[in-house]
């Protein structure tokens, strides 16, 4: 049985990570932390964890502790990670996994020398829909990629405005809260890395502090293929997608930027659309499935440190554009 404990009290918590991970035969969530202690009081009674903290280092200093999940604002992510590396404690984060591209690098590090597995909570790479995807251009199906087009352009619900509209200290934003997982999923279906990018970001009434609520751009990758991306807090109407065009088909996907387990594939070649069956599963559940694993030396999590650490170094790219209005090159971990 592994024993969980949850660092931060969050919205994602409660809605899909405590629950993803209480479905699994071999898990159980043993504690809560947050900076607030009431918050962690009622936190574990609603979700009848039976130990909560205060502190971050009292959750650490628990010893049948295995595995932590780390949900707390971004500005908190470095320090947490390496704190519970450091207790011998398997560490699965989520996005950004920091503010910098170093602070990155340095929780990776650190996860490393304590021979502790570190995952990042990119959920898109989970969905079936995109794992079709990937699969489908493995095995040829479109030919050679040559282009993609991810829009993730939603409307920010209010109880999850808060720090994400106003608070830059904490990593604000549409770019390190969407664009990030958009720059995720593409590296996952593409099997690439992206090489440069170029972008560009408004403010269009939700943002607030000179944080962007919008960007568009482009991002080049290494083997050619260009892919244009749209993400958004401010599209109150649209619905999101994923396309990627090759020399002999394409392949699009509906509604597949979500949380929830949905969305449709379509294969046109020849003159012909295919529907790709899709068998949804919940997409946190097979993140801590794949995490435990791991943990147990059964292959890698669904996605690394490294995977965190190269999507953030997109994401910073990708805001560093828009603010200079250049080409900006990825940097290498």
């Amino acid at each position: 049985m592994v024993r969980w404990g949850l660092i931060g009290a969050s919205t994602i918590a409660r809605e899909w990570m405590a629950p993803a991970i209480a479905a699994q035969p071999d898990c159980v969530v043993a504690a809560v932390a947050s900076s607030n202690a009431a918050r962690a009081r009622a936190f574990a009674a609603e979700m009848s964890i039976p130990r909560h903290y205060g502190a971050v280092d009292e959750l650490l200093a628990e010893s049948e502790i295995e595995a932590v999940y780390i949900s707390t604002t971004n500005e908190w992510h470095e320090q947490q990670v390496i704190a519970a590396a450091r207790a011998g404690k398997h560490v699965l984060c989520e996005k950004p996994l920091a503010l910098t591209l170093d602070g990155a690098r340095r929780m990776v590090q650190a996860c490393a020398d304590a021979r502790v597995v570190m995952a990042t909570n990119h959920h898109l790479r989970n969905a079936a829909t995109h794992r079709a995807m990937r699969k489908l251009i493995a095995e040829g199906a479109i030919g050679q990629p040559l282009a993609a087009r991810g829009f993730h352009a939603v409307y920010l619900p209010e109880h999850l405005q808060g720090w994400r509209i106003n608070r830059p200290e904490s990593g604000g934003g549409v770019i390190l809260d969407i664009t990030v997982h958009g720059a995720d999923t593409l590296r996952f279906v593409l099997d690439n890395e992206v090489r440069e990018v170029t972008a560009m970001t408004a403010s269009q009434g939700m943002g607030q502090a000179g944080l962007e609520d919008s960007v568009m751009g482009v991002m080049r990758f290494q083997n050619g293929v260009l892919a244009q991306f749209h993400d958004a807090f401010t599209a109150r109407h649209a619905f999101t997608g994923f396309e990627v065009h090759g020399t002999t088909g394409s392949l699009y996907a509906r509604d597949v930027m979500t949380q929830q387990p949905i969305g449709t594939v379509t294969l046109r070649r020849d003159g012909r659309d295919e529907d790709v069956p899709i068998t949804h599963e919940n997409m946190y559940e097979r993140s801590v499935a794949r995490f435990v694993g791991a943990i147990r030396g059964e292959g890698p999590p669904s996605a690394t440190g490294e995977d965190g650490a190269r999507s953030l170094a997109i994401a910073l790219a990708v805001r560093e554009s828009a603010q200079t209005g250049r080409v900006i090159s990825v940097p290498a971990l």
